[in-house]
């Protein structure tokens, strides 16, 4: 149910007192070495602003001239985070995980979790798995279908995986951080797969996730993990408007050779890699819709400065509805071009298969 007049109102209000301290706020200092290998030699890759839910404020990605780790800076503090997430999931739940199911469909979404899935038959036959980030718990429920006699548990920092057990696609919600010490230790050596889809980017520290993840995981464990891939040509194509940036909630882009790397110093070896199957064709796409809602943004977002007059509202309507027929078609151009682009360099994800 939309939220009444009166509730948008309230929202506006508060809105414009919080925004009146400013933006920069959300910041903290910016670093000058790279997180990932203490170079200095840094240079700006992108300047964007919310592009999802055009909620004020300025981000630069910045990325390693020496180990070409890309990443937020200066990066959004615990309470910038939480201020632009906030009201994602009135706009479109998770924001990644929901601009795959409206571009490529339920179904497609559902068959590249069983792609997933599916990767890890011929390294184990887990039977404890541990799905880190997972949300609403779509990955479990649908590899549940591939790994029928697993038991799939789900972890996640939000209330999500309280409904995901309740909906039955988990045997066991965990809410929190895997990095929180208690839940790490609580979860010692319980699972023989831990996954994270497109978790790493939205973490402060992505080797301290990796760390815990080697905690929970049984010797012998095999580790999943899929990320967009910071080297995709799309990034240069299509700039601020190529969906993996997920600025200002993706904190870090890492190389495929720096998490190859820093899994193998944590005593891993690595039995897969893949860049082909995790591409999602949705960059066109992705990149229209944002363009689209650069220009048609949502007239009733709380932190607009004033309600929409009718002949606005109007004319939002009308230019909506115009525009999806050129989304569809842009979203089939994706899906025909999927099979070249996931064998080339604009390829938009990989994963990775590691055992502890």
């Amino acid at each position: 149910m939309p939220p009444t007049p009166q509730s948008i109102a309230e929202r506006r209000a508060a809105y414009a007192a919080e925004l009146a301290q400013g933006t920069d706020r959300f910041h903290e200092p910016r670093r000058d070495d790279c997180p990932w290998c203490g170079s200095r030699r840094l240079r700006t890759r992108l300047v964007t602003s919310d592009l999802v839910q055009r909620k004020p404020g300025t981000f630069v990605v910045d990325e390693c001239e020496d180990c070409a780790h890309a990443f937020q800076n200066p990066r959004l503090t615990a309470e910038g985070l939480a201020f632009y997430h906030r009201d994602l999931r009135d706009l479109r739940g998770d924001a990644l995980e929901g601009l795959v199911v409206r571009l490529l469909g339920a179904r497609a979404a559902r068959g590249r979790h069983h792609a997933a899935a599916r990767a890890m038959l011929r390294h184990t036959e887990p039977e404890s798995w541990l799905d880190v980030g997972t949300g609403h718990g779509h990955f479990p429920a649908a590899a549940k279908e591939v790994h029928p006699y697993t038991a799939f548990d789900g972890l996640d920092a939000t209330r999500r995986v309280v409904k995901a057990r309740a909906a039955g696609r988990v045997e066991e919600a965990h809410r929190g951080r895997l990095t929180d010490s208690r839940i790490a230790e609580r979860l010692r050596a319980r699972y023989d797969v831990v996954s994270m889809f497109h978790h790493l980017e939205h973490t402060a520290d992505p080797r301290e996730e990796l760390r815990a993840a080697m905690v929970v995981l049984r010797p012998g464990g095999h580790l999943l993990l899929e990320v967009p891939d910071p080297d995709s040509a799309f990034g240069a194509l299509l700039g601020k408007w190529w969906v993996s940036y997920g600025q200002p909630r993706h904190l870090h882009l890492m190389p495929l050779p720096n998490l190859l790397g820093e899994l193998e110093a944590l005593g891993c070896a690595i039995v897969a890699t893949d860049r082909r199957e995790p591409h999602i064709p949705y960059d066109l796409a992705g990149a229209l819709a944002l363009a689209l809602g650069h220009v048609l943004p949502d007239l009733d977002a709380p932190w607009r400065s004033a309600p929409p007059a009718p002949l606005q509202r109007a004319l939002h309507a009308a230019l909506t509805r115009a525009s999806s027929p050129l989304l569809a078609t842009t979203s089939a151009l994706d899906h025909a071009l999927a099979p070249l682009l996931r064998r080339t360099r604009f390829s938009n994800a990989y994963r990775i298969i590691a055992r502890r």
